[in-house]
Order: structure tokens, then C-alpha cells, then sequence
């Protein structure tokens, strides 16, 4: 859709006993309140709470907005402007999202604006920029003003091309080429030359198939008898005519010619001419047509139960034991140890949840595991399922959004942000691997937890809530204990599968010794070469990406820096380059230092581009790939990683955490963890279940049917304490450990956390805010409730240095409201004052 439009709309009052109606609208900007503007009176019937509306906002800018309430009251402060135009007839946002958008907003200390800018699929938030175009009374020979020479450019590029052509400010200024174009482009509105207008484009559009039929008059015998007689002489108009005829039955089916044939099937066909496919719909024997049709198209000979199985003894028990929780509970926790089979549960629950005419959601943290489970849950319920996912492309995201809007999709499967589709009539939500940090968004605002919405969201609808994990968040597992959630274990693996033999290694004994291949140790390697002699898979798990953290110079000391962050430049030898991977500036890698001149310029440490880089040399006969967030940028690229080892093609996959989520593959029998201590030696609180976490999940894909795997952790320190439990897979014991630590220390679940983040270019600057920011908090809350400021350990990021605040809140909730909302004044308060005017705050409520 497309709307031009003056920016000036002048509109007819209304008569005196006409109804006047405003609205209140979220604009896609970071605003503390609603906006209100004055329904035309002619639209009066057509405003709609949760439709989409275009308003004119400030003096040049144009945007779409969501309507959040009609109401007869007209602002006091200011006089509403009127509506420009509706684009919806019908909400695309529904009440309960606007009720749960709102609770985001409020509990993450953001705005409206900042949650519809994030829920909404960019192809339903339409774009503006302002244009210029020659005003239609304009005539060259008749112009009494006389033109300077940038602004007869500007005419003449106007002037050439089709009528009407426009350009945007910014073209304007590349035509001449400076950066001060305003003052032409106000001049030529005054001389009348030109004008400007708002060019607003609906980025959504459907998939359009073109489409071919035989024209009707030809669908008798004996017409079509009489067209191969008239294309005797014709021979490849004929071959067209008899392809069509070959695969659409006319004479069986009237009604299959209707729905025609796709033009490619004949035109990209072998043996058959293009150009006579088009002869043939200039000269009225075939017509062409546009046929809108879906992106996920739906498979009608897709039986609704193509995969069938049957629910274990301790699965069954554990799906009993759920659905008698649910009586009294709306949460429960399915702790479960890997491989044990949760997924089956879960279809088993979906498949009641939409048997009583419910939606359900189901969350996962990761799309690279979409990819394997949507696989699974297309043969079962077919086009019923709905996947939503930041690599689908805007018009993919907005027909899932339509089809849950319209009922087409009872079931969605996605990453964090399908808890903003629209659902109204949730039964089930499942958040599987709950305990993961992907469910949090950390920029921008709102830095929301998907868990958490997605239980507030649940709680708002009436829905009930299965949380799943081996290795569930501590917070979630306190819940239980406290008895707000319930709770279903499951002990064993499925099936004849057990646990994982863990085993750790020393890397300081075999450093020591020199027996060190690399970055493998002997035992690893032995055993990953003993795998590969029996055909079976290999996992290498290394949580850092590239091919190595960093460069140095071995004589002068020197290593790359971030021109804009405070972070040494990562090298990635497949592009050659030296990288951020905070702000992704990057650089060619150097030859020699740049600093002394020595040429003897070495990497230091390794990453997962290393690592798959040495076992193509040490394991040549192996097929080795990587998964990592460098190799997975590509849309499908998830898919086909997995589809490879899948089908065994690819031997070893190392990667990042990627492959510690839950994945299955039935072959894998050794994982290896390279470097444990990076994960374990971290300055957060979360540290050591984070570790724990890690540790056990990557285990955890070692091992199926029937086959005990094998896990070999590499460490220099396995007199860890959280080595022991990791081996002897004892989550509770490590709770209990952890549960003591966060209550000494007043940490979640026992305190809320608030952390702030001031960021200016100024380092003086942000530092005087910070502390200024701190004093504020300390007098409405109390020193022992607010920590800082100080810079955290990276300090510098996209030229922003940064200063931390840790705010520690007790959980009642009336204490919570109120001290956000004395976050929120002190803030203000910094932002009314002159000199930080520039300085950035960044709330993050409980930060990951």
C-alpha cells in the first residue's frame, strides 16, 4: 500500500451535535505517554482500538502508530492534530497484547513505544522520509523567479524521467553534493517550483505466483481440435499448448483450468520456448493472472498424525502427574535429565491443549533448535504449526502474525520474540530449556525476559505454564521448593540410553609434559580417533568464536584494539581479518607490527575457527564443520549445519553453545569440552550455574539409543567443586550449594536486581552523571540498596564509556513499584539538567 498525501490536511469542523472522537496512540518512539489525536469525523466508524492509523508527528515527520483507546476527551495541553488516514479496518494488535505490552513497559521501565517498536514485525511499521517533487502548476517558460544553479539541478533531475518523479532529501544532497541542500530545496517551495509530501510504503506484501490458464473459449473439443489446427505451423506454441494440456485436465476438471498453471512450469521448462509462452497470452489463447497465495502453504494431503509414538511408562507417569498439578497450579516445572524425552510429552500436551479448542505457544531459546524440532512437529500437526523466528524474512513474520490473528495457526514454535504474536485464547504455553540466557533481550529496550513475559502472559489469559529443563534457572527450581510451582522429575534417559561417562583431563599435567596436540590433549585425541575408527560422531564444545581472542607482537608487546571499544580485535583467518565482536569494526590482518616493524606478529589462544582449522590438518580423513554465529548468518544456514550431521555426512561439529542446547542426534558418542575454566572463572554471580549448566547440557548430547556416550572435560584446575557434581549429574546438591551462596550474598531469588548503565563519549562526563545518578538513588533508597558506580570490565563499547549501578530490592511488590518509580525521577531528574543532556541510561531489570 502506498500514501501520498501534503503535509497539511486541513479538515471541516464538525457540526455541533456531531460526535467528536480522539484517540490515543502508541507512536514507535521512545515517549513516556500516549499521544492524542482527533478522528475525522467522516472515519468515526472506522477507528478501531488496535488497528494501525498514520499521524503527522512534529513538523516533518510522518508515522504509523498502533490506536490504544477512543475516547470524546481533547487533550488539555496541546490541540490535536487529526488522524491522516487508517490502514487497518480491523486490530492487528489485540487486547491482551496491548494489556501484556503495557505490564512490559511497566515492570521493564521502558515505554510503549519502545515494546510496539520490538513486538511488531517491520514489515507491519511503515517507514517515512520526506520528498521533494515539482509542484504540478510549475511550467518552466512561465516561472517568474529566477533559478540559481543548484536549484535548476535539482528541477532538472526532477524534470527527467517518468511525471511525478520524486527524490528524497537525502538524494537531493548527493546530487549536489553538499551538505547544507536545505536552504534550495525551502527556497523552490517559496518560488512554487517544487513541493513536499510524505511517501509512506506498507513494506508488507504477499507472495503473488503468476499464473497461466487456456482462455475459456478454448476449452471445448473441438475449439481446441481448431487451435492445433491453426498452430500446425507453429511447433513450439503447439509444445507450449500441449504441456499445459498434459498437466492440467481440462476436459476431466472445468475447475482445475480455473485455478491454472504456474507460468514458470512453462516457462523455465526444458524443450519449450519462453517467448512462445508469452506469444500465446498476447494472442488470447492462454491468460495470465496474479494469484496471491502463502508462504507456508498448506498440504492438504498432510494427515494431522504422521508420526505416531508411544508415551514411556515413566513418561506417561510424568504427563499424569503434570496434568494432576495443573488442577491447582498454573506452573510446573518438568525437570528432566537430558535425553530423557520431554518433547514427546510436550506434543502429548499440545495435542490436548488444541483437542479443547486452545493455542498454544511453544518457546525455545535458540533457532538452532527450530530447526530439528519444527521437523518433528510439522508431521504431527501440519499446517497447524506456525515457526516464528528472527531469520525468517518480514513477509514470513507477518503471515505467521496474520495466520494466529485469523486462527490459522493453533501452534507457534519460536525464539523469544513470539511472545508478542497475538495470541487471545492461550491453553498451553511451553518454555523449553527455560533456564536459558537467550530468552533474555539485552538491547534494546525493553530488555525483556521472554520467560517471564511469557508467564505473565499466560497468567493474564488463563493459560497454563510447563517450564522444561535438565538444568533448570535456580531461581525456577526456588520456586518449587516455595511451593508457587509444581514440579515433575524425570530420572532417566529414554529408551536403553544412560548417562554419559564423564571424564576429567588435566591440561597442566600434559602442558607440563609436552604431550599437548595443539589444543587437544592426548586423551582426547586418542579418543576422538578411536570414535571415528567405529563410524561414529563427535561434538567439540569452544565458547569462544574466530581463530584466535587475539594478536601480539612478540617483541614490542603490541595487540590490535577496537578503534571504538575497549576490547582487543578478535582474527578470523577465513576473511583474514581482525574483528570487534562488539561493534564489528574490522581490519585487514597485519604482515608485521605497525608499531616496531617486526614481522614476528603471533595469535594467542584459539577459538573455534582454530580448532576445526588444526583437525583438517591432524584428521584429514575426517569431514569436520563449525557451527558458531560466524557460520550461521545465513538464513537456512542453521538448518543445513544440522541436516549434515544429521545425516552423518559431517563427522565432528565444533562450536560455540550452540550445540549445548538441546539437540539429538543419535550417533554422537564422544563430547568434548576444550577449555572448561573460561567458563567457569567469570566475574558474576551466575558464574558457576551458568558452568554448571553448560557443562551438563553439552553432556548431554552424547549418547542416545542404546549407546553409553563419553564426555572428556579439559581443565587445569579438576579439583573444581563443580567438577564433582557435574560427573555425578547431581543437580540438587549443586542447588543447595548455590541457594546458600545467593542468600548470603543477597542475591535472586532472594533480592530483585536493577542495573543501570550510564554511557557518554566524555569519559568525565559519564563519570560525573554516574555519581551524580548514585547519590540520587542512595537518597530515595538507601546506601545499602544501591552499589557503585564503576566501570565494568569492558568499559568502552561503540565510543560510549560506560559506568555501572547495581540497585539490590527486596521482592514485595509495592517495595518494587515504588523504587522503580524513584529509578525512573532520578533519571529525569539528570536528563532536565543541561550538561548531561547527551548521556545515555540504560535500565535493565533483572539483568542476566
Amino acid at each position: 500500500m502506498s500514501l501520498t498525501f501534503d503535509f497539511v490536511q486541513p479538515q471541516p469542523e464538525p457540526a455541533a451535535d456531531r460526535l467528536t472522537l480522539f484517540a490515543d496512540v502508541i507512536l514507535p518512539l521512545p515517549l513516556p505517554k500516549l499521544y492524542t489525536y482527533r478522528v475525522p469525523f467522516e472515519l468515526n466508524d472506522q477507528v478501531v482500538v488496535g488497528g494501525r492509523v498514520i499521524v503527522q508527528f512534529g513538523a516533518k515527520r510522518t508515522l504509523s502508530c498502533i490506536v490504544a483507546a477512543v475516547h470524546e476527551h481533547p487533550p488539555k495541553e496541546y490541540q490535536a492534530k487529526y488522524i491522516l488516514e487508517f490502514i487497518d479496518d480491523a486490530p492487528v494488535v489485540t487486547q491482551p497484547q496491548l494489556k501484556l505490552f503495557r505490564w512490559i513497559a511497566e515492570y521493564y521501565l521502558c515505554t510503549l513505544g519502545e515494546v510496539i517498536n520490538a513486538a511488531l514485525p517491520a514489515a507491519l511499521k511503515l517507514s517515512s522520509e520526506s520528498r521533494v517533487q515539482l509542484h504540478p502548476a510549475f511550467e518552466a517558460e512561465t516561472n517568474p523567479y529566477p533559478l540559481s544553479e543548484q536549484e535548476q539541478k535539482v528541477v532538472d533531475a526532477l524534470s527527467t524521467g517518468e511525471e511525478g518523479k520524486s527524490m528524497t532529501f537525502t538524494e537531493v544532497g548527493e546530487l549536489l553534493g553538499i551538505a547544507s541542500f536545505h536552504k534550495y530545496i525551502k527556497s523552490l517551495m517559496q518560488k512554487d517550483v517544487v513541493f513536499l509530501f510524505e511517501h509512506l510504503q506498507d513494506k508488507y506484501s504477499p507472495k503473488v505466483l503468476k499464473k497461466v490458464r487456456l482462455a475459456h473459449q478454448y476449452i471445448s473439443e473441438a475449439a481446441i481440435e481448431q487451435l492445433f489446427a491453426q498452430l500446425a505451423s507453429k511447433s513450439k506454441q503447439l509444445d507450449v499448448v500441449m504441456r499445459y494440456l498434459q498437466r492440467v485436465p481440462v476436459y476431466q476438471n472445468e475447475h482445475a483450468n480455473h485455478k491454472g498453471l504456474e507460468k514458470a512450469a512453462l516457462t523455465s521448462a526444458p524443450h519449450l520456448s519462453p517467448s512462445a509462452v508469452n506469444t500465446l497470452i498476447k494472442n488470447g489463447v492462454l491468460e495470465q493472472f496474479d494469484q496471491i497465495v502463502s508462504r507456508f502453504p498448506l498440504d492438504e494431503d498432510d494427515a494431522e498424525a504422521k508420526i505416531h509414538f508411544t508415551l514411556s511408562e515413566a513418561q506417561q507417569t510424568a504427563r499424569q502427574d503434570i496434568m494432576r498439578q495443573f488442577q491447582d497450579k498454573d506452573i510446573v516445572l518438568l525437570h528432566g535429565v537430558t535425553g530423557a524425552g520431554k518433547t514427546e510429552i510436550y506434543i502429548d500436551l499440545i495435542k490436548q491443549a488444541l483437542d479443547g479448542g486452545g493455542q498454544v505457544l511453544y518457546l525455545l531459546p535458540e533457532i538452532a533448535l527450530t530447526a530439528q524440532i519444527v521437523t518433528r512437529l510439522m508431521r504431527v500437526f501440519g499446517s497447524r504449526l506456525g515457526v516464528y523466528h528472527s531469520k525468517f524474512s518480514d513477509n514470513e513474520r507477518v503471515e505467521v502474525w496474520n495466520g494466529v490473528l485469523s486462527g490459522r495457526f493453533q501452534v507457534v514454535v519460536g525464539v523469544r520474540s513470539a511472545i508478542f504474536l497475538p495470541f487471545d485464547n492461550l491453553a498451553l504455553t511451553i518454555v523449553d530449556e527455560e533456564h536459558e540466557s537467550s530468552y533474555k533481550q539485552y538491547d534494546p529496550a525493553p530488555r525483556y525476559n521472554a520467560r517471564e513475559v511469557a508467564l505473565m502472559m499466560a497468567n493474564f489469559q488463563g493459560s497454563k505454564t510447563l517450564l522444561g529443563s535438565a538444568t533448570p534457572a535456580v531461581e525456577t527450581y526456588y520456586q518449587t521448593r516455595t511451593g508457587r510451582y509444581g514440579l515433575v522429575e524425570l530420572t532417566k534417559r529414554f529408551g536403553e540410553a544412560g548417562l554419559p561417562e564423564i571424564e576429567l583431563v588435566d591440561t597442566r599435567k600434559s602442558r607440563e609434559q609436552k604431550t599437548m596436540l595443539n589444543h587437544f590433549t592426548p586423551e582426547l585425541m586418542a579418543e576422538m580417533e578411536r570414535k571415528l575408527a567405529l563410524q561414529e560422531q563427535i561434538i567439540l564444545f569452544q565458547n569462544r568464536r574466530g581463530y584466535a581472542p587475539f594478536i601480539n607482537c612478540l617483541d614490542c608487546g603490541w595487540i590490535p584494539k577496537c578503534q571504538s571499544c575497549a576490547v582487543s580485535l578478535s582474527y578470523h583467518k577465513h576473511s583474514h581479518e581482525l574483528r570487534c565482536h562488539y561493534c564489528g569494526y574490522h581490519e585487514r590482518m597485519v604482515a608485521q607490527c605497525p608499531a616496531c616493524g617486526s614481522r614476528n606478529v603471533k595469535t594467542v589462544g584459539f577459538g573455534t575457527e582454530k580448532l576445526e582449522d588444526d583437525l583438517k590438518v591432524m584428521l584429514p580423513a575426517a569431514n569436520v564443520q563449525r557451527m558458531d554465529l560466524d557460520t550461521t548468518r545465513a538464513k537456512n544456514a542453521y538448518q543445513q549445519i544440522i541436516s549434515e550431521f544429521e545425516k552423518q555426512n559431517t563427522n565432528i561439529l565444533v562450536g560455540t553453545q550452540m550445540v549445548t542446547k538441546g539437540l539429538d542426534f543419535a550417533n554422537v558418542s564422544l563430547v568434548g569440552i576444550i577449555n572448561a575454566d573460561s567458563i567457569i572463572h567469570y566475574p558474576d554471580f551466575r558464574a558457576h550455574e551458568r558452568a554448571f549448566q553448560m557443562f551438563v547440557q553439552v553432556s548431554g548430547r552424547a549418547g542416545r539409543k542404546g549407546k553409553k556416550g563419553k564426555v572428556i572435560i579439559q581443565t587445569g584446575d579438576p579439583e573444581q567443586v563443580i567438577f564433582d557434581k557435574v560427573i555425578r549429574n547431581d543437580y540438587l546438591e549443586f542447588y543447595e550449594y548455590e541457594i546458600l551462596q545467593r542468600r548470603e550474598h543477597g542475591y535472586p531469588p532472594f533480592m530483585r536486581i536493577i542495573r543501570l548503565t550510564v554511557k557518554h563519549m566524555d569519559v568525565s562526563v559519564g563519570e560525573r552523571a554516574a555519581l551524580q545518578l548514585t547519590q540520587e538513588l542512595v537518597d530515595r533508597l538507601g546506601r545499602e540498596a544501591v552499589l557503585g558506580p564503576e566501570a565494568p570490565y569492558i568499559f568502552r563499547i561503540r565510543n560510549f564509556y560506560l559506568q555501572e549501578i547495581t540497585i539490590k530490592l527486596s521482592r514485595e511488590h509495592t517495595v518494587l513499584r515504588a523504587a522503580k518509580a524513584d529509578v525512573l525521577a532520578a533519571i529525569d531528574l539528570l536528563r532536565d539538567q543541561k550538561e548531561f543532556k547527551q548521556v545515555r541510561f540504560a535500565v535493565d531489570v533483572d539483568p542476566m
